[in-house]
């Protein structure tokens, strides 16, 4: 009777000691990531990843939240309410400058999907010197001052942009800033004719829509990292081949996302190269480089948005995760 009791005490231990391991591993596997926006087609990759399993696959279990004009990813990761967010290759070094600790590991873009739209008279950016260019607040200390020492662009140019096409189709001496795959898409309904100028394209170095994490998830979930780069490097080229699943959560996240939205910017994504085109031809969906990275570096200390001192590159960002992963289209 006591051997009994032993056994089934003992049976009890393993059980209750696989349980715990259990509860541990499916704990030790949450990932947040926090998005820059609603969701939409640019954060397709990260969708189709979640619907199609890949996550799961690679031992993590994500939760995607959305940003939004009132969310602030950077301060939400800083906080430990995500693991890592879609931010900006200067937003991280404004970070770095203020001793946060954010790193960037890999991006969705290969270039900032930004765009400067023009009506349809303007044949080249140089030619918009004397009009109105309505910007968002954040330009001036990313893409703004950029533009100013290439195009010989004032301040005395620049008003607010509301996020509203309405101001560009009543003025045809009013330009405008947009997303590769937003605001074209709202003008081709008004009937205005207008020229759509991407600055990545232009030569504006940063990457878009680039991935950040905080340094002590780095460190100490390394592991974590490198599987939630290699399931949403493999999210895009599953998105990019059939966006269908991404798509369907989407719209379940953002309701208000229209199917022809969608299908105008999936388009784009396929056909810019903005996600498979340069360097993640050959070297992987997501990947950065340093050569780039300095680009971007030199440029915002060059314009004056820091010293030289003040942001040591090498600490802005980490190619360990995303060289391995090497997703290519």
């Amino acid at each position: 009777m006591e051997i009994k009791k032993l056994v089934n005490r003992s049976l009890l231990a393993v059980l209750v000691a696989g349980a715990t391991s259990s509860i541990a591993y499916a704990e030790d596997s949450q990932f947040t990531f926090i998005t820059n926006w609603y969701a939409q087609a640019e954060h397709g990759g990260y969708y189709q990843a979640k619907e199609q399993g890949l996550y799961k696959e690679n031992g993590l279990d994500v939760t995607i939240k959305m940003g939004g004009p009132q969310v602030n990813n950077t301060q939400l990761l800083v906080a430990g309410k995500a693991d890592c967010i879609i931010t900006d290759d200067i937003g991280v070094m404004m970070s770095q400058k203020r001793g946060l600790p954010v790193q960037l590991v890999g991006t969705s873009f290969q270039y900032d999907a930004t765009v400067v739209i023009t009506h349809d008279d303007v044949d080249s950016l140089d030619e918009l010197k004397g009009h109105t260019v309505l910007i968002s607040t954040a330009a001036h200390s990313s893409w703004w001052p950029w533009a100013k020492k290439k195009y010989g662009f004032t301040d005395a140019m620049s008003r607010p942009y509301t996020f509203n096409v309405q101001p560009f189709v009543m003025d045809d001496k009013v330009a405008q800033q947009g997303f590769m795959t937003s605001e074209p898409f709202a003008l081709e309904k008004t009937g205005v004719g207008f020229n759509v100028y991407s600055i990545g394209q232009e030569g504006y170095p940063p990457y878009g829509n680039s991935l950040a994490c905080r340094t002590d998830v780095i460190e100490d979930h390394p592991e974590k990292v490198k599987s939630f780069l290699t399931a949403s490097m493999n999210g895009w080229k599953s998105y990019l081949a059939d966006p269908s699943l991404g798509n369907k959560a989407i719209k379940e996240a953002n309701p208000s996302m229209a199917d022809d939205q969608i299908a105008y910017s999936v388009e784009k994504l396929r056909t810019s190269g903005i996600v498979t085109g340069g360097d993640a031809e050959t070297k992987g969906i997501g990947i950065i480089t340093p050569e780039r990275m300095k680009k971007t570096w030199q440029m915002a200390v060059d314009n004056g948005l820091f010293a030289a001192d003040d942001v040591e590159l090498n600490k802005v960002y980490t190619t360990a995760f995303i060289n391995d992963v090497k997703v290519t289209p």
